[in-house]
Order: structure tokens, then sequence, then C-alpha cells
């Protein structure tokens, strides 16, 4: 994330990949432009439901880049020039099924977020309606589950509410685009910031880190469905005896390639769009910046 000005911020996004909590020393070529190209997408599907950051996708002048220290090369197709935004303190999550923490508190308490849920729920049902489930945003270590109530006495009222109007809706509109093309979209994450004394939609916008995206075809309740991201990375550290401790494995090359496989045909099923075409795809590699 670079400065541009006083009211501009520079996303350059990186192609490093996380696991169990632990970032890869093998970058997944064209992650960056895959999760770019997706928040592109997005932010022009929604832009009815909120304004939102995003000023163009097209990286600024090679002469402002290497002011900033940045490869022109690099930064093609993974650049995102946005506004600056007053962020909420929290986390805006939307879920739709019930998974990941959502169902480790189910099965103890019957509960997600604190509010009740129907006896005799299963993993990966799918929830009576879509519920906004916010999080503290954690300077460091995990983010906290915490009802909407504790998300109105860090935001207000007013904004909290608005925060969940907003959110439901982006899922909403989402889910509907993504189950057309095969892809379930269980739960999400939304940033939401002020730009100009209105609440907009910020950061990546419902890509496969942000979001878990189950394929239609495969899904069925009180399993878990392989997920449209880092499935195979998981799949293969998972039986590689690794402890789940830095440092990690290396990680084979037919991992790598399928891990991007599976990027890149989650934006091609959501989009409609060849990713061949999007900015910077198909070139040699480029080395990230220092300390990317």
């Amino acid at each position: 994330m670079y400065e541009l000005g006083p009211d501009r911020l520079l996303f350059v996004t990186s192609d490093r990949v996380s696991a169990f909590d632990v970032v890869m020393a093998e970058p997944v070529p064209d992650k960056g432009r895959v999760l770019t190209a997706l928040t592109a997408f997005w932010a022009a599907e929604l832009a009815g439901v909120a304004p939102n950051h995003l000023l163009q996708t097209e990286a600024p002048p090679a002469a402002e880049l290497a002011a900033a220290g940045i490869d022109p090369a690099y930064a093609e197709g993974r650049s995102m020039l946005v506004r600056k935004a007053q962020m909420l303190p929290i986390e805006c999550i939307v879920r739709g099924y019930l998974s990941g923490s959502a169902w480790a508190e189910y099965k103890r308490s019957r509960t997600m977020h604190g509010q009740p849920l129907p006896e005799g729920m299963r993993q990966s049902d799918k929830l009576p309606e879509p519920v906004f489930t916010p999080s503290t945003k954690a300077a460091s270590g995990h983010d906290e589950n915490i009802s909407f109530e504790a998300a109105a006495g860090l935001v207000g009222d007013k904004v909290a509410s608005a925060a969940r109007e907003i959110s439901l809706e982006a899922y909403r509109l989402g889910a509907e685009r993504a189950s057309a093309r095969g892809i379930i979209i269980a739960d999400t994450k939304f940033e939401l910031g002020f730009i100009d004394g209105e609440l907009a939609i910020c950061d990546e916008i419902l890509t496969p880190d942000s979001s878990r995206f189950w394929p239609v075809d495969r899904y069925e309740p009180g399993t878990v469905p392989p997920s449209f991201d880092k499935q195979p990375l998981r799949d293969w550290l998972e039986t590689s005896g690794w402890d789940k401790l830095p440092p990690p494995p290396a990680l084979p090359p037919e991992v790598v390639a399928s891990t991007r496989a599976r990027y890149i045909e989650a934006y091609e099923r959501l989009s409609g769009l060849s990713f061949s075409r999007w900015p910077g795809v198909g070139g040699a590699p480029v080395a990230a910046p220092p300390g990317d």
C-alpha cells in the first residue's frame, strides 16, 4: 500500500499465499492479478449498493511508480488506485452458510455470534437467511467475533445499521450472481469506510481470499465442500507431515500450478471473462518489490 498524495492510495496486490496462518515461501503466479480483477468486477457489479473506493486499475505513470520504488512491470494488472477512506474498526462479515468459526460456536452453544439458531443444523447447512456477523479488527493475532450490539457500541447504532444493510445487500447480489455461475459464496468479509461522508465498500471485494467459495456441484450439507482457492495447497500441506509452524515446507510446482488454476477458474466463472485478457497476464514473471 502506497500513499500517492493527500487523498489517494495505491494498492499493489502481491502473489503471496498463506495457509494455516503461515505465509508460504513460494508465490502463486498471477494470484494478485486475479484478486485485483475480481475486485474491479465486483466494484462495478455492486455500484448500485454503495459507493466504493476504486478509481482505476490502470497503474499510475512509470515515473510515479519509480518514485515509490515500484517496478512498473510488476504493477501491471495488480494495481488499484483508490480513494482514501476513514475505515470502520469492524469487519463486516456476512454468512449465508454455517461454516468456519460460526460452525464451531454452534456446536458449543447452538448460537452464532451469540444469537440462537435452530436445533439440528449440520456443518455447511444453508442458514435460514444471510446474517450480518461482525468481528473486531485485531492489531495482532486473530479477529474476535462480536454481536451486532457490540459493533454498534464501537461505531454507533446508525453506522452499524447502515453497514449491516450495505453488507447484506452486497452479499445477496453477489451470491445470486455466483450461484448462476456454479459457485456458492458461503460467507464473505467486507471492509467499509467513509469517503466524502458516505459509507463505501473498500479493499478487496468478494474474492477467494475474503470469501468462502464452494462449487455448487460439490456441495453437500454435513461435509466441508472443497474451496475455490487454496484447496490444493491445503490438501498437500495436510498430507506433508508439516506441523503448521514456520517455516513451511517448499511447495511442489504442481501444487502451485493447481492453486493458480483454481483462482483463475473462480475469476472466469464469476465474471464470464477470460483472464488471459487481463493486463500483465502471460508475460514473464516479475519479482515483487523488496519486502513484499
